[in-house]
């Protein structure tokens, strides 16, 4: 008896050895995904928007700086016996005496390999002096950007959940007027009162600087002593950036109370700081996510105020002292790095709001 198995020809087109004729084929790749290319597609373009806002803050600082008045030969000899055939050489060494947009190319290609020039004033390479002095900024700005956005957001849905009470009135209250108040003004007060002392108040804070110099840096009694040099300007920090927290939280808040799907929450029967712990919070969020990114770029230009009034040696300090002089190329690499960050921060609250707003995502 013959088998069916031995008797069975080659495979061919509808035979069992075939996937059906509706079903799909398998291609040469994986198919893409939608999602992910939208994603990539996204990121590109908010990327190249960075860059090109990069760009056009290049041309900008190259131009502004361009046609201010001050010399940077007279500036470095400022004070010394210097011939006409000397001046001229420095000129020549500076790249001054090239033609305008010879010199626009070089400040391009010597700003995107880190090169910012040499400081008249202070004498040194000014990625040097921003290296330096980035450290402190940092510190101070790091530690008042948490404390004011813990404490600001906090305030802010304890004040809106409860809108028109007596806490709701008096946060709003000191939060409209810390936020109206100039900063270097609160500093200077903040200072007289808590460093120098006024009637029956000591002098409880250092008055400036970011430690006392005699003291050997290391160890524990030195970390001390910067916290203690911290406390006064980081205090005006918070006491001016976590009103503006507190309000924004606040409106988001009361415009998500009458929100249906809080309503939906309270007929299920959850507990009232259930709803605004899990379903008011992170919607009222989104808004105040996107204002800290983009106060985080600007709050370390805004240091100028702060670190002079406290002489907090930062970039915001090192920005004073170029002024007096004027220092072009340290004003010009302070300008850079502070309009960089702000680029940045714009950047990062763009993918972060995609990633926390469904609706961003679907468009």
């Amino acid at each position: 008896m013959t088998s069916t198995t031995d008797t069975a020809g080659p495979v061919g087109p509808g035979t069992a050895g075939e996937a059906p004729s509706g079903a799909p084929r398998p291609g040469p790749g994986k198919p893409r995904d939608p999602r992910r290319l939208g994603l990539l597609r996204y990121l590109g373009g908010k990327l190249a928007a960075a860059v090109v806002s990069f760009a056009v803050t290049l041309v900008i600082c190259f131009v502004m700086f361009s046609l201010m008045p001050a010399d940077p030969v007279q500036a470095l000899t400022r004070g010394r016996p210097v011939s006409d055939a000397q001046m001229i050489q420095l000129r020549h060494q500076l790249g001054v005496d090239q033609p305008l947009w010879r010199q626009f190319v070089s400040f391009v290609t010597d700003t995107l390999q880190g090169k910012l020039g040499y400081s008249w004033g202070l004498k040194d390479s000014v990625a040097h002096l921003i290296g330096e002095r980035i450290g402190p900024t940092l510190l101070l700005m790091g530690t008042a950007t948490v404390i004011s956005v813990v404490l600001g957001l906090w305030l802010g849905v304890r004040s809106g959940w409860r809108h028109g009470s007596l806490l709701d009135r008096i946060t709003s209250g000191a939060s409209l007027t810390l936020w109206s108040v100039p900063t270097f003004w609160l500093g200077m007060i903040l200072l007289i009162v808590f460093s120098v002392g006024i009637g029956p108040i000591p002098s409880l804070f250092p008055a400036g600087q970011m430690s006392d110099p005699s003291l050997d840096g290391g160890g524990i009694e030195h970390v001390l002593d910067v916290a203690r040099h911290l406390v006064l300007p980081a205090t005006t920090l918070v006491l001016v950036v976590f009103a503006q927290y507190v309000t924004i939280m606040r409106s988001s808040i009361i415009d998500e109370l009458g929100s249906p799907y809080l309503l939906t929450a309270r007929a299920k029967g959850l507990r009232d700081d259930v709803v605004r712990r899990r379903h008011a919070v992170p919607n009222a969020l989104l808004p105040s996510v996107t204002v800290i990114f983009l106060h985080l770029g600007t709050i370390v230009g805004g240091a100028i105020t702060v670190e002079t009034v406290y002489s907090w040696p930062g970039l915001g300090y090192l920005t004073y002292q170029a002024l007096q002089v004027p220092d072009l190329p340290l004003l010009r690499g302070t300008f850079i790095i502070f309009s960089a960050s702000v680029i940045i921060m714009n950047l990062l609250a763009d993918v972060v709001y995609r990633f926390l707003d469904p609706r961003v995502r679907a468009q």
